[in-house]
């Protein structure tokens, strides 16, 4: 947490909303697992990670997957060399993620702390900063949201009692209601997406925003709902 202490970071929505006191940051991070994607847009490799990554934090911080959000946080640091770039990755992120301005100089000394040599790298932190894991992109595509557990447990992280939504017939529900809301929530958002599409069959044209929009939309609501619940000499790509 103390590792952005006086930085500003921003949310990755429409209105780009920055938390720039301390108030708002230890809020923020305090007592959550970190996650600095470092990526670039000009890396065929990030921009094939970026949305198993995208998958991988949904399903840890969508009240649709859990229970309750896991304390997990996602910064993208970017090694972009230009605005819209890191524009174009930040599409393909959550919304409810954080970055770090393009112009800000933090980026490179954040690179040369944690050592970082290769795109993408995500460096995983506990609370207090110290690094859990140096790299965890193969982790994350090998075993998915389940390693999780692993990092929260090494982690020491005090457990605000996350669990996994299961479907109908296995885990206990939050209501009687419970199954019926999440079928509607299912087909709800099918047909929606079919309406867009022009039927199941139907082809998505190469620039049609419209069901991006939805999807926007949903996880801005996610956003609203998550915020309510020295190696000077070291050489790499930030050099």
């Amino acid at each position: 947490m103390d590792l952005f202490l006086g930085k500003v970071l921003v949310k990755n929505n429409r209105d780009r909303d920055e938390l720039d006191t301390e108030r708002e940051i230890i809020s923020k991070l305090q007592n959550r697992i970190l996650m600095l994607f470092f990526g670039s847009w000009d890396s065929e490799p990030c921009q094939d990670f970026a949305p198993t990554l995208k998958d991988f934090y949904k399903r840890l911080t969508d009240s649709f997957y859990m229970e309750r959000p896991s304390q997990l946080i996602l910064i993208y640091v970017s090694l972009d060399s230009t605005e819209e770039q890191q524009d174009k990755l930040l599409k393909k992120l959550p919304k409810w993620s954080l970055f770090l301005h393009h112009d800000d100089p933090y980026k490179q000394e954040l690179g040369m702390r944690f050592q970082v040599q290769e795109l993408p790298t995500v460096v995983v932190l506990r609370p207090d900063c110290s690094v859990l894991l140096p790299n965890a992109v193969t982790e994350i595509c090998a075993l998915g949201p389940d390693c999780f557990r692993q990092w929260q447990e090494a982690a020491e992280v005090i457990d605000r009692n996350f669990e996994m939504n299961v479907e109908f017939d296995n885990e206990k529900m939050r209501s009687v209601t419970d199954p019926i809301r999440k079928l509607k929530y299912k087909v709800e958002k099918k047909k929606r997406r079919w309406w867009h599409l022009g039927g199941w069959g139907g082809g998505r044209h190469h620039g049609d925003d419209t069901d991006d929009q939805d999807q926007d939309q949903d996880e801005e609501l996610q956003e609203q709902n998550g915020d309510q619940n020295d190696n000077r000499d070291f050489k790499g790509p930030w050099a």
